[in-house]
């Protein structure tokens, strides 16, 4: 016959959820020089690709940085240019690191985000997933819907902090 210590003890056990684990992603700050910028070197406009959940897609609608997860075994720098080949259909030139962050969201799951810049890729961008891509002067940023996660970046990039 089962305790009542026994039942209590099997009843935390329970109770107890396990830690969602953390997930790696990897996002990419795919920049480039407006094609209508002035021609003064002072005056340039620099433009970033920013790309838009479907309605269908977990927090639809929301304004994101192209990229994904990090696959068992691959680099972020690798899983990176995976993604973009597979969501934009580009061979990309991944540059350096500019910003590590880690989120977690009411949900509990957690996120361990690594930016990336590629300011070189072969071929033409090709929306594959999204709902909308386009690009996106810096200093515009803030008035897209973005990610939680990536609500920080955001704030350094259109404030001239990162670039």
């Amino acid at each position: 016959m089962e305790t009542v210590k026994e039942r209590i003890r099997k009843l935390g056990r329970d109770q107890v959820s396990q830690p969602k684990p953390v997930r790696f992603v990897v996002a990419a700050l795919i920049l480039r020089v407006a094609p209508d910028a002035v021609s003064s070197e002072s005056e340039k406009t620099t433009e970033v690709l920013i790309c838009q959940r479907k309605p269908d897609q977990p927090m639809s609608l929301k304004w994101e940085f192209p990229g994904g997860k990090i696959e068992p075994g691959e680099s972020a720098e690798e899983a990176l240019a995976r993604e973009l080949d597979e969501e934009l259909g580009i061979q990309a030139t991944i540059g350096r690191r500019i910003a590590q962050v880690r989120h977690k969201y009411r949900n509990g799951g957690t996120i361990d985000l690594q930016f990336f810049v590629v300011d070189q890729f072969a071929s033409e961008i090709e929306n594959r997933i999204f709902n909308e891509v386009r690009w996106t002067p810096l200093g515009k940023l803030p008035g897209f819907d973005f990610l939680a996660a990536d609500l920080g970046l955001i704030k350094d990039l259109s404030e001239g902090r990162l670039l």
